[in-house]
């Protein structure tokens, strides 16, 4: 009977919660997981290079938190109508060489929002030159593009922001 009571109370206990490291390595394989569905879907914001592994998550993650930091306090300098926004919903997309310059603007969709994208262009152009890329992403990428949402209508205060993950313009 001991036995019994024994093995009912090994059941009843909680099981034992995991190790920090392990905790940690399991969110950084769920993270890479992300990455490689982003590159499935092309909504992944790195160019990169034939043959080479991908960079560390956390590396590009700090990267780009950087260059909106550097967009936000440039925008700061760029002189803005807050009268001339528009109706409509509208995207540019610019990409950033290894080296910090721009490679490219494009506006994806224009809308309405005319002035909004000239004064975005305005803090883009501002902003470059980027920091260089790190080593670990610089071995990997030709090139990190960043899409811009402009959506009227959302809040009284500007500034650039990451789009939570599955969101798109």
């Amino acid at each position: 009977m001991q036995h019994f009571l024994d093995d009912l109370e090994a059941e009843a206990r909680p099981a034992a919660r995991p190790e920090l490291a392990q905790r940690s390595l399991a969110m950084a394989r769920g993270q890479g997981r992300q990455q490689a569905r982003n590159d499935e879907q092309g909504t992944a914001v790195l160019e990169r290079l034939p043959n080479t592994p991908p960079p560390p998550p956390f590396s590009l993650d700090f990267y780009v938190d950087g260059v909106i930091k550097r967009l936000n306090r440039s925008a700061a300098f760029v002189r803005n109508d807050p009268r001339s926004k528009g109706m409509h919903l509208a995207a540019v997309h610019f990409r950033i060489n290894p080296d910090g310059s721009l490679k490219t603007f494009k506006v994806l969709n224009a809308g309405d929002q005319q002035e909004e994208i000239a004064f975005i262009k305005s803090v883009v152009e501002r902003a470059i030159p980027f920091a260089a890329f790190p080593a670990d992403i610089a071995r990997s990428a030709r090139s990190l593009g960043m899409t811009i949402c402009i959506r009227p209508g959302h809040g009284g205060g500007f500034g650039f922001s990451r789009v939570a993950d599955g969101s798109s313009c």
